[in-house]
């Protein structure tokens, strides 16, 4: 008796599992039908030729699906999309940037849809696929944090700055850096509010610090490619707050620009997702053609890919790191890409705006 309801058991198990890969395997088949009928998926992205390249032509090869693509900095992104959106004009589907622009501009004017319902495959939805265990989906499952990271946030000239005795933030309160500073703009969204959030939680940090770098007198830019020529070109030996990309573009091309791995600062980095938030848009033109594509991208071919070109680390557990082994997330770090870290901006703000301007 014993082994007949054994033999049901296990074959009930059996069809259970047939029947659930039939399941997504239908579904899969006729959104991918659906998507190549709509032609084309749209896309807003981070700004650099890389990042539109990585995030347009494997999957085109891939899916035969075209990819509309706008690429820039959420400074940018964000007026742009949110003009459209009152005029009725919905023409993206597919948010990649960062968690910053989404949580403080287009999560609270309502642009995106839950995405739950664009997982189909199983190597997408399997919680074992993500670090931790599940997937880190933030905002009513609105906004999914692809590339946890640990964050870059000093960049320097080799030729001025000794970089192995940059030890701490507090190095930069040195007089001899007075004047020669540059910040990434903390008061709007993008890396140099981040760093500041990051520096105003840290328990060794905190205000007093933020008002000693004041007093550095740092000159404050609002593009991050100006603000890493300007290293490059000694201009100013050190930026505080600023994006990795073009600072590595810089670099690979053989620009003196240095970027201080976060490990050898006692008070470490915050863990970022950088421009890895991913999002869907409501009212989106082309639906299937987003599911396919989110399905891609958060695949372990989509995310291997993205995580190298943009030297990020997947939140995937089976996509290699070696590429960038510094930036892999350390326990306890402190997270600004939060709803929590985002509050904090409610407090913070004021006090940049008294000590920098408005």
């Amino acid at each position: 008796m014993k082994r007949v309801l054994y033999s049901i058991i296990l074959l009930a198990t059996v069809l259970a599992v047939a029947g659930a890969e039939a399941a997504w395997e239908e579904e899969w088949e006729r959104v991918l039908a659906a998507a190549k009928r709509e032609g084309t998926v749209a896309i807003t992205g981070p700004g650099g030729t890389e990042a539109r390249d990585v995030l347009t032509q494997p999957f085109t090869k891939k899916y035969g699906i075209s990819v509309e693509f706008f690429g820039g900095s959420g400074r940018v992104l964000a007026p742009r999309v949110l003009t459209e959106r009152r005029a009725q004009r919905f023409l993206w589907d597919i948010y990649v940037g960062g968690s910053t622009t989404a949580l403080t501009n287009l999560i609270p004017a309502g642009a995106f849809d839950p995405l739950d319902p664009t997982f189909i495959l199983p190597e997408v939805k399997d919680p074992k696929s993500w670090r931790g265990g599940a997937m880190e989906i933030l905002e009513g499952r609105r906004l999914f944090i692809m590339t946890p990271s640990q964050r870059a946030t000093i960049y320097v000239n080799p030729n001025m700055v000794q970089i192995e005795e940059l030890k701490s933030y507090k190095d930069l309160l040195d007089p001899k850096w007075k004047g020669k500073i540059v910040l990434d703009d903390p008061r709007k969204s993008g890396p140099g509010m981040a760093t500041f959030v990051f520096l105003f939680l840290h328990p060794e940090l905190g205000l007093d610090y933020i008002r000693a770098i004041a007093r550095q007198e740092p000159v404050i830019l609002k593009d991050y490619r100006q603000e890493v020529n300007f290293v490059a070109q000694g201009r100013y030996p050190i930026l505080l707050g600023g994006w990795n990309v073009p600072a590595e573009d810089l670099i690979k091309k053989g620009l003196p620009v240095a970027i201080v791995n976060p490990g050898q600062l006692r008070e470490g980095s915050d863990l970022s997702a950088a421009t890895g938030a991913l999002a869907v848009y409501n009212k989106a033109p082309h639906p299937n053609a987003a599911k396919v594509y989110i399905n891609w991208l958060l695949s372990k071919e989509g995310q291997t890919m993205f995580a190298q070109v943009m030297n990020y680390i997947s939140a995937r557990v089976d996509v290699p790191t070696d590429h960038s082994p510094w930036r892999v997330p350390k326990p306890g770090a402190i997270r600004s890409y939060t709803p929590e870290a985002m509050a904090v901006k409610s407090k913070l703000l004021p006090e940049l705006e008294q000590v920098f301007g408005r």
